[in-house]
């Protein structure tokens, strides 16, 4: 367990606010602390803002755009976790029991602050909707995909991204970002995605992520289709264009550290893969593929709940 110190970096990456109102756009990095990417790319568009708020008279924005970071703890140790994987702990009931009084460490401590401090945003701003985009990275590379719930706004935004989109994870997984962002839990209405922009530490992760922020911007209105500059649409076409566009969520295979999973090297995100296919090894022996498919999401780090994704190209 940890305690939060002062050494650790403010929640609130920062925030820009448009002439105009209108959605209110909170991009959440680092919800695991080893992906430091999303927290970079926060960082570079803010920046990016503020010097056209400057040098570009014309510029306009609408709504209000917020940066935040999801596990701070972890982020400061550059590990995915404390304790327990934060995008596993969005739970309501859960988080609504926790009390600050008490003594909140780790997972606890971060998923309370993390929804506080969201909440707290669509309370001071009050929008006409919220959008919430979580980065992600993965361990293997060819890792640029949206993931999405049912929600056809948040299906639309991410096929404007222009990167294969994953239907029907959410069957797969449980209490993450996708399943807690919805007005349910934020009072307001809610569109929420997930995108991953590469491999943890492939600086283009963190340019993917920057264009996949524009062009979510330009996708609900908060800036203008002329304030976007083309090199952002090139950047996420030059990764996906040979992916494909929109695959099914078939199944996951599940883990625990107690297994021992060690996945076969060289595998890359969308690899195809055939029934009976030796993918990895545990303390029972090899693990052989149960279908045809693609893989995701392969695992190549310690820490994880998930050895493994298998989608189907639709």
């Amino acid at each position: 367990m940890s305690e939060n110190t002062s050494a650790q970096r403010p929640r609130v990456i920062g925030r820009y606010d448009g002439v105009e109102r209108g959605p209110l756009l909170i991009a959440i990095g680092s919800m695991h602390g080893n992906e430091p990417a999303g927290t970079l790319a926060v960082e570079r568009l803010l920046e990016m803002l503020a010097y056209e708020r400057i040098n570009r008279p014309s510029f306009t924005y609408r709504g209000r755009f917020v940066g935040v970071i999801g596990n701070v703890q972890a982020l400061a140790l550059k590990q995915r976790f404390m304790r327990e994987d934060l995008n596993r702990c969005l739970n309501p009931d859960r988080i609504d029991a926790l009390n600050p009084a008490d003594g909140l460490v780790d997972e606890d401590l971060e998923s309370y602050e993390l929804v506080k401090t969201i909440r707290e945003e669509i309370e001071d701003y009050e929008p006409t909707h919220v959008v919430v985009i979580d980065l992600h990275t993965t361990t293997a590379d060819g890792g640029v995909f949206s993931i999405v719930n049912d929600s056809l706004a948040a299906r639309a935004i991410a096929l404007d991204l222009r990167a294969p989109v994953i239907l029907g994870m959410l069957k797969g997984i449980s209490n993450t970002s996708l399943h807690f962002f919805k007005v349910e839990n934020t009072g307001t209405e809610t569109v929420c995605l997930v995108f991953e922009s590469g491999q943890h530490d492939d600086p283009l992760s963190i340019d993917r992520a920057v264009s996949a922020l524009v062009k979510t911007m330009r996708s609900i209105g908060a800036v203008h289709p002329r304030d976007v500059e083309g090199h952002h649409d090139d950047i996420l076409r030059e990764s996906t264009e040979h992916l494909p566009d929109l695959v099914q969520f078939a199944m996951t295979y599940p883990i625990t550290a107690a297994d021992q999973f060690v996945m076969r090297p060289g595998y890359l995100n969308f690899d195809p893969i055939k029934k009976g296919e030796h993918l990895a090894d545990d303390i029972n022996g090899p693990i052989l593929s149960p279908r045809d498919g693609l893989i995701l999401m392969p695992l190549y780090q310690k820490l994880g709940d998930d050895g493994f994704f298998v989608v189907d190209e639709l």
